[in-house]
């Protein structure tokens, strides 16, 4: 049996569409199956954690077959509701607008054949995910869900803090984005997201230190990102050299950099070529404790809740059973 999640809003609501594409794919092979259609921000929390509720019992040794057809913000969603990683396991159609690991991992673009790479997987992969500790908070966003504990949060593509966060925050709910995911043009709105951002940009410092004891300090920060995989942002390859099984985030750091060289960098990191760069620097850490001088916005795969200026980031060394 599989529980699928349907976020029909995704891709400006072309979810529900893709859905009615692959369910008579599920009926003609006869998959038995339950479908949840999500309504609002936050609901897909709600019904994982119902169904793990109700179907996992530790003494009967069952899995849980999920099946997500959204975004990267519903996938993250949908890590927040598993309360029992070892009996759960995930495949994922991807439907958003920025697909970030669809990406990384070469999925396919049809969903129909994405559905078949799902079925037949006969065993999962496993999967790093990251885990965010919230050691303070100065805001949060009002409706915005949160995991329990509500001071932490799961992400399975990258968490970040300061510019591509606050680049996150005004795409969640630009109308920009929605015009342009129709025409199949979305990566357009975190370029032009991003731009706005950067002239707006203020002179914070940020210190932060690595598992090993490193020390790291950056008197003119514009953003951090923690990495399970290489792509953010709608196919920003931040990180080419991170690997989601390895037990480790690799971490793009930038700072100390005046603007306009990074108007220059930011159109190479489409290609992971922004490392050329002084004040781009790369790093690698199972742990990073992180602060900044004011509070900024933090995001999990792109959802952002809440505005901190401390941070814990933790990687989850194969926690994810993933059907790949």
């Amino acid at each position: 049996m599989y529980y699928i999640i349907v976020n029909p809003a995704s891709k400006s609501g072309k979810g529900a569409h893709i859905w009615a594409q692959i369910e008579p794919v599920l009926k003609k092979r006869k998959i038995e199956y339950k479908v949840f259609f999500s309504q609002e921000a936050g609901h897909v929390i709600k019904l994982v954690r119902n169904l793990s509720a109700s179907l996992l019992k530790p003494e009967s040794g069952t899995s849980l077959r999920l099946i997500v057809l959204g975004g990267d913000g519903t996938l993250n969603e949908t890590l927040q509701g598993i309360s029992d990683f070892e009996h759960v396991e995930v495949g994922y159609i991807p439907t958003g607008s920025s697909n970030d690991m669809a990406r990384d991992l070469k999925l396919p673009t049809d969903p129909s054949k994405a559905l078949d790479r799902i079925l037949s997987c006969q065993k999962p992969v496993l999967m790093d995910i990251g885990r965010l500790i919230y050691n303070h908070v100065a805001r949060r966003l009002p409706g915005q869900a949160m995991s329990e504990p509500a001071d932490e949060r799961y992400f399975i593509v990258s968490s970040g803090i300061g510019f591509d966060a606050a680049v996150c925050q005004e795409a969640l709910t630009s109308k920009f984005k929605k015009i342009l995911n129709k025409i199949g043009l979305g990566k357009l709105t975190y370029l032009t997201i991003a731009l706005k951002q950067l002239i707006k940009a203020q002179k914070i410092t940020c210190d932060f230190t690595l598992d090993d004891g490193q020390k790291i300090h950056i008197p003119k920060f514009l953003f951090v990102a923690c990495m399970n995989h290489q792509y953010e942002g709608g196919g920003f390859k931040f990180c080419p050299s991170a690997d989601f099984h390895d037990g480790l985030l690799d971490i793009c750091a930038i700072g100390d950099i005046p603007k306009w060289l990074v108007l220059l960098a930011l159109p190479t990191a489409f290609m992971g070529k922004h490392y050329r760069f002084r004040g781009i620097d790369h790093y690698t850490a199972s742990k990073i404790h992180l602060e900044t001088s004011a509070p900024l916005w933090v995001h999990t795969d792109g959802e952002v809740n809440v505005m901190s200026h401390s941070i814990t980031l933790i990687c989850e060394k194969e926690k994810l059973k993933f059907l790949y």
